[in-house]
């Protein structure tokens, strides 16, 4: 181990930012989020700041000018954001609370800088270790415009984009160069994939395969997904079925 800092409060989620110098982590048990500045000699750590959010953050990412930290939470049923100051702390007062709906994912913002997705899975609380929960999700995808320069989220139309089937959107990643988008889906065993209409910021559906292979019937839920840098393969988790699915990307 090269080092380690005590973070309580139990981390979960992280992302950096552009740089790659600083680190923001999402508290759970006590519902915060706290940044780190990185040492590039050592890789240590070095606490800057730590914000109280009342809810635990499901996902976080920066925007693409390292300005704003956008932030999903699952049970808040909510995306906010929160401003990054000079140092590289966290402003106090959130830019914006935006309520959505329970299931809330991540969100991520676009090559532009101008657009952003909050996808919500199709079953709440969903263990494969476990039978299927009874609580449905809302199955749906949140269309919404971002403002680089305030760091405001504001509804597209349409906000909601609904799943073609019970997929349960969960992550998602960008094309390095193309105006796709590609969501792993939790309870359809799947990814999808979408375009991107750049003139307007939403979604219109592709493509689905499925992520487990043919007359697998056992317990399975996808997670996150990846791209290579140059955009040709991606890679899907399946939990359950307990393989990593590969896909040559030819779009």
């Amino acid at each position: 181990m090269q080092s380690e800092v005590t973070a309580a409060g139990s981390p979960s989620a992280l992302t950096t930012n552009p740089e790659g110098n600083i680190i923001y982590a999402s508290l759970r048990n006590s519902n915060e989020i706290a940044s780190f500045s990185v040492d590039g000699n050592t890789g240590g750590l070095k606490q800057i700041s730590k914000i109280s959010v009342g809810a635990s953050p499901t996902y976080l990412c920066t925007d693409r000018q390292g300005k704003f930290l956008l932030a999903a939470y699952y049970q808040g049923r909510h995306v906010g954001v929160h401003q990054i100051q000079a140092d590289h702390s966290l402003r106090d007062t959130p830019v914006q609370w935006l309520e959505t709906d329970i299931g809330a994912h991540s969100i991520n913002v676009d090559r532009s800088n101008q657009y952003a997705f909050v996808p919500h899975i199709a079953r709440i609380q969903d263990n494969v270790l476990g039978p299927p929960p009874e609580e449905l999700g809302p199955n749906v995808i949140y269309q919404f415009k971002f403002d680089p320069n305030s760091g405001q989220l504001t509804p597209n139309v349409p906000l909601k984009l609904d799943s073609d089937g019970f997929l349960g959107p969960r992550h998602y990643c960008y094309h390095p160069s193309l105006d796709i988008v590609y969501f792993s889906n939790e309870q359809g065993c799947s990814v999808s994939s979408y375009r991107l209409a750049p003139e307007s910021g939403t979604l219109s559906p592709l493509q689905t395969i499925s992520t487990v292979p043919d007359g697998f019937e056992g317990r399975n839920t996808c997670s996150q997904i990846q791209i290579t840098a140059e955009g040709t393969l991606l890679y899907v988790p399946n939990r359950g079925h307990n393989s990593m699915a590969g896909f040559p990307n030819k779009l």
